[in-house]
């Protein structure tokens, strides 16, 4: 066989190899991606409506989801998300059983620190004007945040039933009753916000309503017999080996939420800015736009954490590894579509949120900066994703501290206060940030032995499972999920 018939050969099988990984990540991604934008809409929602009753509303609603809610909300991610590694690698194993073991103990962790992050909602006001947030912003945020503490609950139950569903493959109930959720969220909000005229008090029950819907649907779901081997009921094994399930879930959490709580502490540093309100508003605009199109990575951040896990569960570190490349690829590409579109458009977006025209003028100006964080985070939360595949929480936790704490913020307020650029210098602080620790978590994913993390993988199913016999070896298929695709093989759901 000639030199390009042999080129022409291994060319066709790496495109095919691609194109089997690419159907495997997206069956997982876009329901992941859309199940994320529905949810991540509800709070969308709940500001555009508020943006309407007044300035004052919109800043409050904005700061009470960035700082409060977004403090609470990377907790309680971050906790969930050992889960996704733990699942993941055990589905992988063929160790199915211990899912039900593994989501309880993820709920009493969950439930607990639920309990005590409540005082941040109770004591927001307070909290603002201790972070020297605008007096009449802190106060209409201070109230606003009681009436929506009951969603803090809600969230505890939420992650881990994704982290569940998500690592059998079972997505499209979720993605259906999150999209159910969003458009009573929408009915509601126009019937009691818009029409009844019962501003921040009726946004708050509403979204509380949404939320407490969408977890009993998702509870229904998981207790309706669908998943016979996955869930037999509560067990008591639940309080067992407690110790180390709280030692990777914290882990998760402080990865997680050092990610999250940057933007916290953007929008904090924004408040001290000259002309505040006018630069939170704007801030809150662009923030927001990145959030919703942040929801597209995540869904791929959701895809390769699930394939790695379970690859590496089933000891096959080359196919882990070349689903991190795929992953990466794809969702960078997408990203180069939003950059395009932003750029495009960066005049005409803002208009969703305000009417106000200073606002909709210094949120245009931003546009070329958010149109490139947009695109850097198309890759980075992927990479994100990878870690929490692999068990890496710690290891990025560190990163995060060096990258965003260590350079991004000081950047943000040299270039904010110091070179007196207001919002963009700080936005262009944290783009800046992200930068760097997007490009050490590719170092870091180049560098990694593969063969040594299905390893790791090995043990930490056997150790967390509370399992002594053998796990499966490498080439022994895992089980099929009832709703996977049926090309791919068991390992790959």
């Amino acid at each position: 066989m000639s030199s390009s018939s042999m080129a022409m050969g291994k060319g066709k099988a790496a495109v095919s190899k691609s194109l089997q990984e690419s159907k495997l990540l997206w069956h997982i991604a876009f329901p992941a991606i859309l199940t994320a934008v529905f949810q991540f809409s509800i709070g969308f929602v709940t500001v555009a409506f508020v943006g309407h009753i007044g300035s004052v509303e919109l800043a409050a609603v904005t700061v009470v989801e960035n700082v409060i809610e977004g403090f609470a909300y990377g907790v309680l991610l971050g906790m969930g998300s050992a889960l996704e590694t733990l699942c993941g690698q055990a589905v992988g194993a063929g160790q199915v059983s211990m899912l039900g073991v593994y989501i309880q103990r993820s709920w009493l962790i969950c439930g607990a620190t639920a309990v005590v992050l409540t005082p941040t909602y109770l004591f927001t006001a307070p909290i603002l004007r201790a972070l020297r947030q605008p007096g009449d912003v802190a106060r209409v945020a201070g109230t606003y945040a009681r009436w929506v503490a009951p969603q803090l609950f809600a969230y505890a139950a939420n992650f881990p039933l994704q982290k569940f569903f998500q690592s059998q493959s079972r997505v499209w109930v979720v993605t259906a009753v999150s999209g159910a959720g969003l458009a009573v969220h929408v009915v509601l909000n126009y019937v009691v916000v818009a029409r009844l005229g019962h501003g921040l008090l009726g946004a708050a029950v509403v979204g509380n309503v949404t939320w407490w819907l969408v977890i009993a649907a998702q509870v229904g779901y998981l207790v309706s017999g669908c998943f016979p081997e996955a869930w037999q009921g509560f067990s008591m094994l639940a309080f067992s080996n407690l110790a180390a399930f709280v030692k990777l879930s914290l882990a998760s959490a402080v990865m997680l939420c050092l990610e999250l709580w940057y933007y916290t502490a953007v929008l904090i540093l924004v408040g001290f800015l000259k002309n505040a309100q006018l630069q939170i508003d704007v801030m809150s605009i662009c923030i927001n736009y990145q959030l919703w199109t942040l929801m597209v990575a995540l869904g791929f951040n959701a895809a390769v954490s699930v394939r790695v896990s379970n690859e590496l569960g089933a000891n096959r570190p080359k196919a882990a590894k070349f689903s991190v490349i795929v992953a990466v690829l794809t969702s960078g590409s997408i990203g180069a579509v939003f950059f395009a579109v932003f750029l495009a458009w960066r005049t005409g977006l803002p208009r969703f949120f305000s009417e106000d025209g200073d606002v909709l003028r210094e949120a245009s100006r931003l546009g070329y900066l958010l149109a490139g964080s947009i695109f850097l985070n198309s890759v980075q939360p992927v990479l994100s994703g990878v870690a929490i595949g692999a068990g890496w929480q710690a290891l990025v936790a560190f990163v995060n501290i060096g990258s965003y704490y260590f350079v991004g913020i000081p950047l943000a307020a040299l270039f904010g206060f110091k070179l007196s650029m207001d919002a963009m210098g700080i936005w262009l602080g944290m783009t800046l940030g992200t930068l760097l620790q997007t490009a050490i978590l590719v170092f870091i994913s180049y560098r990694t032995k593969w063969e040594k993390q299905a390893m790791r993988a090995e043990e930490r199913v056997r150790e967390w499972g509370g399992r002594s016999d053998a796990l499966p070896s490498a080439t022994q298929v895992a089980p099929a999920v009832k709703d996977a695709d049926p090309s791919s093989n068991a390992a790959a759901i």
